[in-house]
Order: structure tokens, then C-alpha cells, then sequence
């Protein structure tokens, strides 16, 4: 397993933290027939290296299946939580990027995951009538009180996290360390769900000009290159919206060409696509069986040149 650094602030000391650039989804853990069987996933997951899960407040139960799991094993301080808090609607009507609603899910994530810290803490949405400073400044009194590790950004534009810490730095606070919007292979048509960001060029670049840390989420396109589907296959209504077009059909095909030269799998390559970017990536993969772990396992092992990620993104 390979590892990247992020860095946070705790007691008031900036610490490095090596992150598996597989980290585990569990936001689907909630669905499976019983938690035995997402334990056996988190289990064989940190067996093989991983260390790293990603879990937010509004993934239903999803924290509390991750913090009973933590709890069993005794591993908390073997194990790095990214989680997320301020979605709309989740719990409370309409936009909850404010202090209030931060410091609600916070507190509760906390006692979900049954922690006294959490790693890496997101926005798991942007509000653009609300101004960065307030953010910022909730932010970090959470992170003063050793509550939060780091904080980051997920589906923020590049421009917002940018204003947050210019912000930060010219009061003296933590900002922003890393960002974790959507980064796939497949191209999104449209967001898949309302206020979500996925990389495109223009923010690629910006990640390639500061090497800020990406960490994507949906980094497979949610099974696009797994085979399942087809151009003729018109069932999944969601599928055809975001990613039906002949540029990711185009991409499949690339992808399932190098796999072959490779002795790799289609969807293998596009989790390779996502780790050989010219900046410091992880991709949270969401198995839901041990056999599909295995897959991004042999996935992140990839190495892809330069010349063969720009092939498979059309670029030649």
C-alpha cells in the first residue's frame, strides 16, 4: 500500500500524517446485510495496509457502524478518520454551512465514532452567501480544542478554498489541507448530486500549480468501468444523465485496451487513472466485498505514464 502525507496541528504542533492512498468508504455500510460483513471489509482492509476511512455526517449510520468497529478492535490510534458535516438538509432545512450547524455535527460525529478526535474534517458542501471568516474561525476553535486534526474541503470550487485560506493565513489560523472533491476517469455531464464538484481542467491544473492533496471521492465513477454498464443499457437513469456520453464511452474503451495490456481490468485502470495525477491524490473506493477490494488493491498498483493518462483522458 502506498501513503501520502497530510498535514495537521495537534496540542498546538504541526504533525504529518501518512494516509493509505486507498481510503475505505463506508458511506454503503449501512446497506449490507449485516455489520459482520462490513467488518470483515474494514478488517481485511487494514490487513492488506489501508488505514484511512472516510464517513460523514449524513451518511445515515454509517459513523456508527465505523466507531463500533473501531471500538471491537481497539485500533483508534492506528487508524485515520476523514469525515464530513455541514450537507443541506441533513437534519436541518436548508443551507448549514454556519458555526451552529459545524459544531452540531462535530459533537456529533464525535460521539458516532466514538472518539474524542477526528483526523481530517471536511465541509461536506459550500454556501456561498456566507462568508469564509466565520467558517474559518469555527473551524479552528474545534481544531484549538483538539476536536479536529486538519480540515479540508469537499465540493468547494478551487476560488473558495483559495479565499478561506488567504483568510487563514492572515489571522493566524489552520486553513484548508487538503481537498476532496470528485476526480474519476468519466467525465460528469452534470453533477451527480446537487453542489458537487468533480475536477476538471482548470482545477487539475490548479492542484498540478500548489500540490494540494486531492482526495476523491466517487473515484471509480461508481462502477461506470466495471463492465455493468452499456451504451444500449438504458435502465440506470442517474448513470445516463452523469456519465452516458460517447467522450466516456471513448474512455472505456481506452480503459479496457490498456487493462488488456496490462492483465488489468477496465475499472483497475481508471482507479490507476485517478492515482498517477502530477499531484499528491488518494481515492476513496466504496467495496462491498472483500473480491472488490482485492480489484483496487491490485488497481492502485498501477503505474501509468504521463503520455497513457493524457491517452485516456482524450487528450491524444
Amino acid at each position: 500500500m502506498d501513503y501520502l502525507t497530510l498535514r495537521g496541528l495537534v496540542d498546538n504542533k504541526s504533525v504529518e500524517k501518512k494516509v493509505s492512498r486507498l481510503i475505505m468508504g463506508t458511506a454503503g455500510f449501512y446497506q449490507l446485510e449485516n455489520k459482520d460483513s462490513a467488518f470483515s471489509i474494514m478488517d481485511k482492509f487494514v490487513e492488506v495496509g489501508g488505514n484511512t476511512f472516510d464517513s460523514a455526517h449524513q451518511y445515515i449510520n454509517s459513523e456508527k457502524v465505523l466507531g463500533e468497529w473501531l471500538d471491537k478492535r481497539g485500533i483508534r490510534k492506528d487508524i485515520y478518520i476523514l469525515t464530513k458535516g455541514a450537507h443541506p438538509d441533513d437534519g436541518e432545512p436548508g443551507p448549514r454551512v454556519h458555526p451552529a450547524s459545524i459544531t452540531k455535527d462535530i459533537m456529533e460525529s464525535l460521539e458516532r465514532l466514538r472518539t474524542n478526535y477526528i483526523d481530517f474534517y471536511a465541509l461536506h458542501r459550500d454556501d456561498l452567501n456566507v462568508e469564509v471568516g466565520p467558517i474559518m474561525e469555527i473551524l479552528n476553535e474545534h481544531v484549538e480544542a483538539g476536536r479536529l486534526h486538519a480540515i479540508g474541503a469537499s465540493n468547494w470550487s478551487h476560488e473558495r478554498i483559495q479565499e478561506a485560506n488567504r483568510y487563514a493565513s492572515k489571522h493566524g489560523l489552520v486553513g484548508f489541507t487538503y481537498n476532496s472533491p470528485n476526480l474519476s476517469l468519466a467525465q460528469c455531464n452534470e453533477p451527480r448530486w446537487p453542489g458537487c464538484v468533480s475536477v476538471n481542467e482548470e482545477i487539475s491544473n490548479w492542484h498540478k500549480g500548489n500540490q494540494l492533496p486531492l482526495l476523491s471521492w466517487s473515484s471509480q465513477a461508481g462502477g461506470f468501468f466495471s463492465g455493468r454498464f452499456k451504451p444500449e443499457n438504458r435502465d440506470n437513469e442517474e448513470f445516463i444523465r452523469v456519465y452516458y456520453s460517447d467522450e466516456n464511452w471513448e474512455r472505456f474503451n481506452r480503459a479496457q485496451e490498456l487493462g488488456e495490456m496490462k492483465g488489468s481490468t477496465a475499472n483497475e485502470i481508471a482507479l490507476a487513472y485517478v492515482l498517477n495525477q502530477p499531484y499528491p491524490t488518494a481515492a476513496i473506493i466504496g467495496p462491498e466485498k472483500v473480491e472488490e477490494l482485492l480489484s483496487s488493491i491490485k488497481g492502485s498498483k498501477i503505474q501509468l505514464s504521463a503520455s497513457e493518462v493524457k491517452y485516456l483522458n482524450l487528450v491524444n
